[in-house]
């Protein structure tokens, strides 16, 4: 019951005297803060002591958990920056794991290499390949929990500088508790807490008024991955249409040489020693591998995962019924085992990567200019958001890990009313869920259901009490039912997943065994037959599927509440004032 009362003191709701709550708002003077920042987290409040101990204990307790790949691409890439000088970094083909990160992430593989080195040597040792004794285990991690204080200081400046506190509160807790990052940095493994920390602090200066720092700041971020620059169209049009240029549309030469000559800087330091050594084609050949297919092993839960499943229907349909329509064989079995490699359809036309940068491109434009008519802080951060969604939903070989991309900025709307809370909340399910087929353990699948339900509660519970509007027609009643319905399917595909395979495996170990057959039934049980490949991937592309459903609406939700509703309301709060 511990973690229980610390979770409902942090995310204690506190009375507030407006009706009509922003939490985007850019707070009026940094006078009328609460608190004074006194170092690099601040003044921190006993509940917020208490939820950095319990998030801390949480991951500690996770250090012997399961481990990806991934935990061996970083411990590599710490032997590559500590053992090779920097002209071979882009150019070592010892493991398979290869630096595929942009510069100032190997850089900052380069400064935790150090400690490691004299913590045990093994860990930066080049030819060691999948070294994971306790001292890597625990470094490793370590590193992890530490990088991830940039992320816990830029929530708690949030909470410092919003003109609703409460709310923000609410909202800076969820994200540095998120299930997200606990089920990919801290158990799959990466350093997306650090990265995405850069990325708030840009925001947080955009929300302040410093939109120098904050194009600065992205900058960095882009030099450390660059999976960031789907950001970059709004950070561009934000940046020049209320920075460089005045409200009347002068180019305002001191701030566009400033912005310009800073953002050219943070490049140079990042990519200069590669370029004087004529590394840059090989750096970029490691950062942009379009060799690889449109999905990736796991369909990401995103529009090609419905476009995918629907050529499995067309082809399924197809085969059965005799139909003539042409069917391109190798497409058969491209996208139905949850392998790597190049997705081919078998009926639908394929699919190709200037397809899925003109479609991400058309969507982006839509609201790029709307932000360039609407420069502002709220404005901006929708923007962005939605830059980030439609990178997800139609980008080339996207990783179901890039859904994070959607959720953190999104988690930042979540409190400026209904409309967004319940795309965040239908988001959040679906994208969390998404990311639970990245632990398939059974230790690990029990914690991941358990803590994001807690979470979810939590957080729903808190939320819904502070922005929560009843449906004013019957057309949003009946929006709020299916909605309610499809969050309510999560429980049944949770129990399918689980439970299917399992039923699989009795089925193949039971039904085969005909006593009549030549082969004795051990042998027949081992080698799976057609059907059974095809009913492994089953919960997978159910998983998919299902979460590119509520992703997809949540996408539609928001550009209907950012082009439509946004300006009815607006208009709204602007006949109360």
């Amino acid at each position: 019951m511990g973690i229980l009362d610390t979770m409902r003191k942090t995310l204690r709701l506190k009375s507030s005297s407006s009706n009509f709550k922003n939490p985007t708002q850019i707070p009026p003077s940094t006078e009328q803060s609460a608190h004074k920042p006194s170092w690099f987290f601040g003044e921190m409040e006993t509940s917020e002591w208490d939820l950095l101990v319990l998030s801390t204990s949480i991951k500690l307790l996770l250090y012997p958990a399961y481990r990806s790949t991934d935990f061996e691409v970083h411990r590599n890439w710490l032997a590559i920056t500590h053992t090779l000088p920097i002209s071979k970094w882009y150019l070592d083909t010892t493991s398979e794991w290869t630096l595929d990160y942009p510069p100032f992430f190997a850089y900052f593989e380069k400064v935790l290499s150090i400690p490691a080195s004299f913590i045990d040597p093994k860990i930066v040792d080049l030819t060691n390949l999948n070294y994971d004794s306790w001292s890597a285990i625990a470094y490793q991690r370590t590193t992890v929990i530490i990088t991830e204080l940039v992320l816990g200081a830029a929530l708690l400046r949030f909470v410092r500088g919003s003109v609703d506190p409460p709310t923000q509160r609410i909202i800076s807790a969820s994200l540095f508790l998120h299930p997200g990052f606990l089920i990919v940095d801290h158990i799959h493994f990466q350093y997306n807490g650090f990265m995405f920390g850069i990325l708030l602090w840009s925001i947080l200066r955009a929300r302040d008024g410093n939109k120098l720092a904050s194009g600065i700041l992205f900058a960095i971020l882009l030099n450390f991955k660059h999976i960031y620059m789907y950001f970059a169209p709004a950070y561009f049009v934000y940046l020049l249409r209320s920075f460089c240029l005045s409200p009347s549309g002068q180019l305002q030469i001191k701030n566009f040489l400033s912005l310009a000559n800073a953002v050219i800087a943070v490049f140079v330091v990042s990519l200069g020693p590669f370029a004087l050594m004529g590394q840059i084609p090989q750096v970029f050949s490691r950062l942009f591998p379009f060799t690889r297919g449109l999905n990736h092993a796991y369909w990401a839960p995103n529009f090609w995962a419905l476009v995918t499943a629907t050529d499995r229907i067309f082809l399924r349909y197809v085969t059965r019924t005799g139909t003539d329509i042409a069917v391109n064989l190798s497409g058969v079995a491209s996208t139905s085992r949850g392998l790597v490699g190049d997705t081919v359809f078998a009926v639908l036309p394929n699919v190709k990567p200037i397809h899925t940068f003109i479609i991400t491109l058309g969507f982006q434009v839509v609201w790029l200019v709307k932000l360039w008519q609407n420069p502002t802080y709220k404005s901006f951060l929708t923007a962005l958001t939605l830059c980030g969604y439609s990178s997800f939903l139609f980008g080339w070989h996207v990783h179901e890990k890039a859904v994070l991309l959607v959720l953190v900025p999104l988690s930042l709307l979540a409190g400026e009313r209904h409309a967004y809370f319940r795309t965040y909340l239908i988001a959040s399910v679906a994208g969390v869920f998404s990311l639970f087929p990245l632990l398939f353990t059974p230790g690990e699948s029990l914690l991941k259901v358990v803590y994001s339900t807690l979470w979810i509660t939590f957080v729903y519970t808190a939320m819904r009490r502070q922005v929560y509007e009843f449906p004013k027609s019957l057309s949003y009643v009946i929006l709020d039912t299916i909605e309610k319905v499809y969050l309510a399917g999560f429980l049944p595909l949770l129990a399918f997943t689980n439970f299917f395979p399992a039923l699989i495996r009795w089925w193949m170990s039971t039904a085969v065994c005909i006593p009549s057959s030549k082969i004795s039934c051990p042998e027949l049980a081992s080698r799976p037959t057609g059907a059974s490949l095809t009913m492994e991937f089953l919960p997978l592309m159910l998983t998919s599927v299902y979460c590119a459903v509520g992703l997809v609406w949540g996408f539609l939700r928001l550009i209907f509440i950012y082009l439509h509703e946004e300006t009815t309301y607006q208009g709204q709060l602007s006949g109360l004032r």
